[in-house]
């Protein structure tokens, strides 16, 4: 089938579109490479450079009539929606709402929708959270998935345009780039790389980190072909069920450079400490059973070896 994917130079995006074209299926990519890299591109994917939110976008679609619309492109940020709600609302809401358009106008049947488990449904008691829990958004950004999965609900009702709604715990692997806390991991290996010491961000009363589901780009791929068949009309979790506080995920980063010859000096055993930001959750695991049922789903990566990978990419 052919198959739309925005933000398909991005970290994720570009992961998924070389999976799609490894299963045989032809792929459109639509990005305008803010935070996407053209090295990212599978040269057998056809690239438009383009902004979601751009007029241009219903040409894309008329010259392409794909059959499924994965929709990656985002502004991701946390800490820069809260320092700019406006623009992610503009780039989140505006940008989907201009992709719905043109999916109905030309004959798409299915959208594939990137939300966040690891920010819509807020700070939680009890984890992990399933998708049953109430989503209680503490930042724009998470705002504004929440209101995305409220519009792929009316244009699937209005119009008949079907969705899968993935929302995705922390991700890390190859090709993310070491920046917000979306990138720790990539910001870890960047840092230890450069002879520098990292810094963890945390709350006084936990000063080992704040925890995160951190879950493989390969197993995030695999989800992605599953949700062109199934889901229909779901929103599912996709993570690991797994907290680890961002101390955890340093000392592990860290052994695993030191392996390969990095960050040797003992000053990097104590990382510097630096004062949670505005939008940071405390805790965060997402559960997973509902994507078991759905898709046939489960992480096969845990975080060592999906950090063994990661790190060996990176390095090599």
């Amino acid at each position: 089938m052919k198959i739309l994917v925005t933000g398909g130079a991005g970290f994720i995006g570009s992961n998924v579109v070389d999976g799609y074209i490894r299963e045989g299926h032809e792929v459109v990519v639509v990005d305008n490479l803010y935070t996407g890299r053209t090295e990212n591109l599978n040269p057998r994917a056809r690239f438009y450079l383009l902004d979601v939110r751009s007029e241009e976008l219903g040409k894309v679609f008329e010259i392409e009539r794909p059959d499924v619309v994965n929709h990656h492109a985002a502004q991701m940020s946390v800490p820069a929606s809260v320092e700019d709600p406006a623009f992610d609302a503009d780039v989140n809401i505006m940008g989907l709402i201009n992709l719905l358009q043109s999916s109905v106008a030309y004959g798409t049947r299915k959208f594939i929708f990137i939300s966040s488990g690891g920010a819509i449904y807020g700070e939680k008691d009890q984890l992990p959270i399933s998708e049953t829990d109430e989503p209680m958004p503490l930042s724009p950004y998470a705002v504004t998935k929440l209101t995305s999965e409220g519009y792929l609900r009316f244009y699937r009702h209005h119009y008949g345009l079907d969705y899968t709604v993935l929302r995705y715990a922390n991700i890390y692997g190859p090709r993310q780039v070491p920046h917000a806390e979306a990138g720790v991991v990539a910001i870890f290996i960047d840092t230890l790389r450069r002879g520098e010491v990292p810094v963890i961000y945390h709350y006084p009363e936990e000063p080992d980190g704040m925890t995160r589901d951190y879950c493989y780009v390969e197993d995030v791929v695999r989800a992605n072909l599953l949700a062109l068949d199934r889901g229909s009309g779901e929103a599912l979790n996709i993570g690991t069920s797994q907290e680890t506080t961002t101390g955890e995920l340093y000392r592990t980063i860290l052994g695993l450079m030191r392996s390969r010859g990095y960050a040797k000096d003992a000053l990097f055993d104590t990382p510097k400490k630096g004062a949670a930001r505005s939008g940071d959750l405390r805790r965060s695991a997402l559960d997973i059973e509902k994507a078991r049922e759905v898709l046939g789903w489960r992480p096969e990566y845990d975080l060592k070896r999906g950090l063994e990978e990661t790190i060996l990419n990176e390095l090599t």
